[in-house]
């Protein structure tokens, strides 16, 4: 694995955006984990996490592309800080662009986007925090894809939880079911199978972040709602 992907891992649980314990998602599903990225709160950390997203997808995708679209609300501050410091890192100048939950109707900006007016000719990487059962693609897609004749090159998340998608096909992920279904690369900063194996028994900042008892809850949570491995 990646020195940055091992940085990002540490990142997230020094930013308290990612917790172990019991949790109820939004899917209803019970789960040991949760990953909440609006815990990024401060400059620095918003600035490092843009960085991370901008090293993935420059690792995925290269520089074939021109925009990168987060859909509100999560996705708007994605959008943004992952420009900014793709600008900065790669040289290359990517526009930001978001959806609005309603449309405005006045002023100079009227429309359903935030930032870059998306159009014809555009190649479009989506940008969101997590995904769990790839639900939010059947708002998102149509959306991108009404703008124009543009090609949508990826998706890039900061976390895969590695979960089953909306088919139920034990055979893949959420993520790998977006690809199939609508046509397009995704990607991951991390892969919670890389999170679990890098922190199981490993102390940051003095304590143990997955323990015996936490790794026991999270293999028997796969066990249920995970790809069924070969």
């Amino acid at each position: 694995m990646e020195r940055y992907k091992e940085e990002f891992i540490e990142f997230m649980v020094r930013s308290d955006v990612l917790k172990f314990g019991d949790f109820t998602l939004k899917s209803g599903r019970k789960s040991p984990f949760f990953m909440n990225a609006g815990a990024y709160v401060t400059g620095s950390q918003l600035s490092k996490l843009g960085e991370y997203y901008a090293k993935a997808i420059h690792d995925t995708y290269g520089d074939d592309f021109d925009v990168l679209f987060g859909p509100a609300y999560k996705g708007i501050p994605l959008s943004v800080v992952t420009a900014e410091a793709y600008s900065r890192l790669y040289g290359k100048e990517i526009k930001y662009s978001s959806n609005r939950k309603e449309e405005k109707d006045h002023g100079a900006d009227m429309g359903s986007l935030l930032g870059y007016k998306i159009k014809d000719g555009d190649r479009v990487v989506m940008i969101e925090d997590v995904t769990t059962s790839g639900k939010s693609m059947e708002e998102t897609v149509p959306i991108v894809r009404a703008q124009g004749d543009v090609t949508i090159v990826g998706l890039m998340v900061s976390l895969n939880r590695c979960e089953v998608g909306l088919s139920g096909d034990r055979s893949k992920s959420a993520l790998d079911e977006v690809r199939d279904v609508y046509g397009f690369k995704t990607g991951a900063i991390v892969s919670m199978e890389e999170v679990s194996e890098y922190l199981y028994n490993r102390e940051i900042d003095g304590r143990v972040v997955i323990n015996d008892d936490i790794m026991k809850s999270i293999n028997e949570y796969y066990e249920q709602f995970g790809v069924k491995k070969d």
